[in-house]
């Protein structure tokens, strides 16, 4: 691959031309790798269930040009995932990158790897969101369903220390049975020093090449147990900040009961997802890539 192009400087006026244009900036979630070191139960990146062998990162300088293609797309909020995105040993230059490109950078992480260097690199490259999985309301349920020990501790001392660097920090919950209370969630969260929370639909299956799927029996749910599940969600909002939008609960809801969807899809117009061989998909959940990220049409 050769040389990037040189980009366009970003100004106020370009955003405001391209927002009227194109209807704002766009969200890519690119995995930079599939690679995991934790053994959930539901996710068939778990330790152990995908060969070492197989396990791909992107390279660095391929990472670049495709934030390139992106930038030029309109792409200014980048979701950084994997596997899990820290143990790609240039997580730090490639997060670097999107913000010289002026992109929103976000990073979803087990948390097994944040200390107090990774967490000052993190928001020195430019990192504004952590977004870190939890997936019960107590740590032993949290670890033994990771099998990361002492996972917790580790979690709680870098959200204080984000706190301190001014990145915000997420906690990004599956919807399993390892939930038991969405009121004793909260409490444990509040503990560990999140004061927000989204949470993720329970998937047993994808067509595409993401993995974080698998057919177990903690997100095996029945139509009325998911709706409400759904239901507790909403409640939880009473008293703590959840980031899913109601209408976009309820627009769940519409699907679980078969119901006419509310909302337009946004995959494959202003959403992406890329994966670690730089293939472009509508969504995690579409059954075919789109294209190569370096054959993606410009919008400019």
């Amino acid at each position: 691959m050769g040389k990037a192009e040189p980009l366009e400087r970003d100004t106020p006026w370009s955003w405001l031309r391209d927002t009227v244009r194109l209807g704002g900036p766009g969200q890519c979630v690119f995995a930079i790798n599939n690679a995991c070191n934790a053994g959930c139960d539901f996710c068939n990146f778990a330790l152990g269930r995908l060969p070492r062998e197989d396990w791909k990162y992107v390279p660095l300088e391929a990472a670049r040009q495709a934030i390139d293609v992106l930038h030029r797309n309109f792409i200014r909020y980048l979701v950084i995932t994997g596997g899990e995105p820290m143990l790609h040993p240039d997580v730090e230059e490639i997060i670097a990158h999107a913000r010289d490109r002026s992109m929103s950078v976000l990073l979803v992480t087990n948390g097994s790897k944040l200390n107090e260097r990774s967490c000052r690199a993190l928001a020195e490259a430019g990192t504004t969101n952590v977004i870190i999985s939890i997936d019960a309301p107590t740590a032993e349920a949290h670890e033994g369903n990771r099998g990361l020990p002492k996972v917790c501790e580790r979690i709680r001392k870098a959200n204080a220390l984000f706190r301190e660097l001014g990145v915000q920090v997420t906690a990004s919950v599956t919807m399993s049975r390892l939930v038991t209370s969405y009121d004793d969630l909260a409490r444990f969260l509040e503990d560990l020093g999140f004061d927000n929370v989204t949470f993720s639909y329970p998937l047993t299956h994808l067509d595409s090449s993401f993995l974080g799927f698998r057919s177990s029996s903690l997100v095996a749910f029945g139509r009325e147990e998911l709706l409400e599940q759904f239901e507790q969600v909403k409640a939880l909002k009473s008293h703590f900040a959840v980031l899913n939008p109601t209408a976009g609960v309820e627009e769940m809801q519409r699907l679980v009961k078969s119901e006419e969807q509310q909302f337009e899809c946004l995959g494959g117009y202003r959403y992406f997802y890329l994966d670690w061989n730089l293939m472009v998909w509508r969504c995690h959940a579409w059954d075919a890539p789109m294209c190569s990220i370096f054959d993606l049409e410009e919008n400019r």
